[in-house]
């Protein structure tokens, strides 16, 4: 079994498996922390496009990316997530995050090959509005950590369906397969207009 396959199996096994662990036992001491940031990212669509396009963008540099994009977003997420829960207020949050889902969503459709620097660079950007968002709804009795953990294990699962969906659309061959992540990065962009303008 090639890398490729053992990497899209694991993934696609993971996302299977997540949900049945993250709401086990909810309302539990730290487990209903945990649920609630687990499904903070899974509950709009900003986010969930957003941290897809990563794991697809990811997918598309390949190499070092495949997991420094995602390891980026999240970490730097955390730091954002720190300022929220911490009562720090950022400007234009929400165009941050509008904003992120239509260049990471352009830059898949229009298959841009940017330095892995620069790519890290974009996504730790972005990432801290997903963050400080994340952070700023954080329930009263949510404990802290055990929401961040949520929030930062459902993101890097949400980057990880990206990557499966990358390696899927790379089974179609170099003919359908890159017209099949473009069209998903078209569709993230217009998306995203539509979350900036107020039409979604």
């Amino acid at each position: 079994m090639s890398l490729r396959n053992i990497t899209f199996n694991a993934a696609f096994a993971a996302l299977l498996l997540a949900p049945t662990l993250a709401f086990a036992h909810t309302g539990v001491g730290g487990a209903s922390g945990f649920a609630h940031g687990f499904s903070h990212p899974m509950s709009g669509l900003d986010h969930l496009l957003a941290m897809v396009m990563v794991g697809v963008t990811a997918w598309q540099l390949g190499g070092r990316a495949t997991w420094l994009l995602p390891s980026t977003f999240v970490l730097v997420m955390a730091f954002g997530g720190a300022l929220g829960v911490g009562g720090i207020s950022i400007p234009f949050v929400e165009t941050g995050i509008a904003l992120s889902v239509v260049v990471l969503g352009a830059i898949v459709a229009f298959g841009i090959q940017a330095p892995v620097a620069i790519a890290c660079g974009l996504v730790g950007l972005f990432a801290v509005f997903h963050g400080h968002a994340h952070g700023s709804e954080m329930p009263a009795a949510a404990g802290a950590l055990s929401y961040a953990s949520g929030f930062m294990i459902a993101t890097a699962l949400l980057h990880g369906l990206g990557l499966a969906l990358g390696y899927l659309v790379g089974r179609f061959g170099d003919s359908r397969g890159p017209l099949f992540a473009r069209a998903a990065g078209g569709i993230a962009t217009v998306a995203g207009l539509g979350l900036l303008t107020g039409l979604i």
